[in-house]
């Protein structure tokens, strides 16, 4: 039912009952609005390895893009654990439940291996994760409508919905995001879905199966997971690939249908799930794009929104290629070239006390365990010990004075430039692959 047929006390009533803790977050102007932790990456005695898909892909995206001196660990955002509060906003109580059973999780992230392991540490090294990057998705929501774009680096669980998980999709990010910015901004009335990974979004679709205030475009490989065809009824917009679809037949396809969806429907928010396994060679997305097509992709997204004001967030969802992670950083990096996304501030803030907090946003109250006790402890007698001896040898220095330093802010290209190509000699099959327009 519409929220316009709810009344304004409901309304109210609903809103104090879940409070979302990513929309009540200080973030700094000096923040760039895309969202990160470390959290967010999976790493467990290997058994990670056991899925095709690049648990560690988020951290190495942030790497690439530190390493390009776009981002500091000062100037992101740093997500929070979603809470269990606030997953009940969109889960049912009883699917939450049947994730304290490690085998409901190795079905869900196909990872046979991990029913065998006690739900503890499911939760601590599979689920957490998840938590992470779901919260980044809500909070790039948010962001989002304060800044005009959002990246969450993580995310896109497409295959999610609330009473059911799947394809390594264990909580339904972006029906949360779209609901708390339904339920938290007063004017978000519309919000169109634009889902390119290479499989159907069946999760957010069987969500919003009923819901008018949600139009759907999704392009993906028909001949793969899920082949969910009750989940196809909500889809507004909706283009069947071929396997092996080149870049020429995906580029018209994206950008021919962007622009019908946009002039059938004016959203209020944008939430772009930008999947790369769409990649050559990706061994479950089947298609046939190169990376310079995936970055055009991207760009010709932000370039139809960003024009119209359209506030947009972009999640990054699937990508089983080690390649992956460069691709999205150097995406991210020519949607700054062009001038589609920027922040002043976060391009020249000066560097910070490294023991300043880098956000406002609560960290998890974990400690590490154990062995991370054990480990602190012992680091912290080893450095008491060495200072005593060094106090004893030598006399104390003065402090070297500080510099403060700032990061040189190149001019972006010219809005004009944006119709054209990234890249002029793109590589372009000659595959006739067919695909279905609907």
């Amino acid at each position: 039912m519409a929220e316009a047929l709810i009344s304004s006390p409901e309304i109210e009533e609903r809103r104090v009952k879940f409070k979302c803790q990513q929309y009540e977050a200080d973030v700094k102007a000096s923040q760039w609005p895309i969202i990160y932790s470390s959290e967010y990456n999976i790493s467990f005695c290997g058994l990670e390895k056991l899925h095709p898909f690049d648990a560690g892909k988020w951290g190495r995206i942030f790497e690439f893009l530190k390493a390009a001196g776009m981002l500091r660990e000062d100037t992101i955002v740093e997500p929070m654990e979603a809470t269990d509060e606030e997953l009940k906003f969109v889960h049912s109580a009883r699917y939450l439940c049947s994730l304290r059973w490690s085998l409901t999780v190795a079905g869900i992230t196909e990872i046979p291996p991990v029913a065998l392991l006690p739900n503890f540490l499911v939760q601590r090294k599979v689920l957490r994760p998840f938590r992470y990057q779901t919260s980044g998705t809500i909070m790039a929501g948010k962001l989002a409508l304060e800044r005009g774009w959002a990246i969450n680096i993580g995310g896109g669980f497409h295959h999610c919905s609330s009473d059911r998980g799947g394809g390594f999709c264990a909580y339904a990010d972006i029906t949360l995001s779209i609901k708390f910015a339904f339920d938290k901004i007063e004017g978000v009335s519309k919000v169109m879905i634009i889902d390119l990974d290479a499989h159907q979004g069946n999760g957010h679709e069987r969500d919003f199966m009923d819901d008018a205030r949600v139009f759907i475009l999704d392009i993906y490989n028909r001949d793969i997971y899920p082949h969910d065809g009750f989940a196809k009824r909500a889809i507004r917009r909706k283009v069947e690939l071929r396997c092996y679809t080149n870049n020429e037949t995906y580029l018209e396809h994206v950008r021919r249908n962007v622009e019908r969806a946009l002039n059938e429907f004016t959203p209020d928010l944008v939430v772009y799930n930008a999947g790369t396994d769409i990649l050559e060679g990706d061994p479950l997305g089947s298609l046939s794009i190169t990376p310079q097509g995936i970055i055009e992709r991207d760009q010709i997204v932000f370039q139809k929104c960003r024009t119209r004001g359209l506030p947009i967030f972009m999640v990054t969802s699937g990508g089983y290629l080690r390649e992956t992670a460069r691709i999205v950083a150097d995406s991210i990096l020519n949607l700054r070239k062009l001038n589609l996304i920027s922040c002043v501030e976060a391009e020249t803030a000066p560097l910070i006390d490294s023991d300043v907090p880098l956000t406002s946003l609560t960290r998890s109250r974990s400690d590490g365990g154990l062995f991370a006790r054990l480990k602190r402890s012992c680091l912290s007698r080893a450095s008491s010990s060495s200072q005593n001896m060094s106090d004893l040898g030598s006399p104390a220095e003065p402090p070297s004075p500080s510099h403060p330093c700032g990061i040189e802010l190149s001019l972006p290209k010219d809005m004009t430039d944006l119709d054209s190509p990234v890249d002029p000699s793109l590589d372009r099959g000659t595959s006739n692959t067919a695909a279905i327009d609907h």
